[in-house]
């Protein structure tokens, strides 16, 4: 059996609250730091990726 991969969203903010989706899980705040430009919802898996880590990466 094989499992989806996490989703990831690039956003343009460090904090962010993700919920799973449609009420999957308890609404979370979660802080993207400095050091990776990402942060991964401890419930869901969901990576949040800010926009400029992508950019610098190019």
């Amino acid at each position: 059996m094989t499992h989806a991969a996490p989703e990831t969203k690039i956003v343009d903010k460090k904090k962010i609250a993700c919920d799973g989706g449609a009420g999957g899980h308890p609404r979370v705040w979660l802080t993207i730091p400095d050091e990776t430009g990402w942060v991964e919802c401890p419930y869901c898996d969901t990576r949040y990726v800010l926009g400029e880590a992508i950019e610098e990466a190019h």
